[in-house]
């Protein structure tokens, strides 16, 4: 399976839309290499000690069928690489180094699958914490404070050539506001994500207020959810198409719970590929997975996609 899937009904008419096959987890990815994902750093320790796995992730996603690689940058900033001792010259360059290893792969691959993107993960503040506070949000610092967190690994990010932002896992109104403000600003395509409980955000509120935040960027492609469990995906869609009117991007997790301490997840379930017809329905037009999803996983969802478009 390979490059964004498109098809028509069986009939010859109404040509059915195109769908963006997204990676999946590349915690997940680098797991399954052996590699113990932990510490502070989470994966984003990788990009110094051992960048070569993060590009085999990447390949391997991309041979399983995704059209995106999202780059190891979710949890890295230069606030955590400074705390891990690294000198601040150092940690900037490790942040381009995340879009550099997952450009390399797309070029290494360009003459078989032209058209592979590149999108810089940008993850919410709660995460370079690494006390969960990413699937709670509301962190009790102002507005300004996460404007200049933000905006400066924003510019490092867009210094190293991305095709697009994939700003992800967003757990309330307050930090997507500072973020769609940063994104206008900066002027680079972005797909947007909240992480959901239900019918509203982490922190609780609800989605339809969520999704309004969103709605006057000038730069955003599509918005939806991603890391949050897949029983809640088509109801989060719904709203956010009809909110915003921007394609769906879905990429949920397996479930289950996450333990900050351990930087494990407890409880995953199995990848429903029976649910993808209806996100479809709501509007995904970028799939992909999170957390617990590997390069085979990615392979079975592509499959799944084609054959909703059969």
């Amino acid at each position: 399976m390979t490059g964004t899937i498109t098809d028509t009904h069986a009939d010859g008419t109404d040509p059915m839309p195109s769908v963006t096959i997204l990676d999946g987890g590349l915690s997940t990815a680098l797991e399954q290499q052996g590699i113990a994902v932990d510490g502070a750093l989470w994966t984003a320790r990788l990009l110094a000690d051992e960048p070569e796995r993060i590009a085999q992730a990447h390949r391997d996603f991309f041979e399983a069928g995704a059209d995106v690689a999202t780059t190891a940058t979710y949890q890295a900033s230069e606030q955590g690489f400074l705390a891990a001792g690294f000198e601040a010259a150092h940690a900037r360059a490790l942040i381009r180094r995340g879009v550099r290893l997952a450009r390399d792969a797309r070029d290494e691959l360009e003459s078989v699958r032209p058209g592979l993107r590149v999108a810089a993960s940008v993850g919410p503040y709660g995460a370079v914490l690494g006390d969960g506070s990413e699937y709670r949000g509301g962190y009790g610092i102002s507005a300004a404070r996460l404007r200049d967190f933000h905006r400066a690994r924003l510019e490092l990010l867009a210094e190293a050539g991305p095709d697009l932002f994939a700003v992800e896992t967003i757990p309330d109104v307050e930090e997507a506001a500072v973020l769609v403000g940063l994104l206008d600003e900066i002027g680079i395509p972005a797909w947007f994500s909240y992480s959901v409980r239900g019918t509203a955000t982490c922190a609780g509120q609800p989605l339809a207020d969520a999704y309004a935040a969103l709605a006057d960027s000038s730069v955003l492609i599509a918005a939806g959810v991603n890391c949050s469990d897949q029983a809640d995906v088509r109801a989060a869609i719904s709203t956010s198409v009809q909110v915003t009117g921007l394609p769906g991007v879905v990429y949920p997790n397996r479930g289950g719970h996450w333990d900050s301490a351990t930087k494990a997840w407890s409880g995953v379930h199995a990848v429903d590929h029976a649910l993808i017809d209806g996100w479809m329905d709501a509007g995904a037009r970028y799939i992909g997975g999170c957390c617990g999803y590997g390069p085979a996983d990615i392979a079975g969802l592509a499959k799944a996609v084609a054959s909703v478009l059969r």
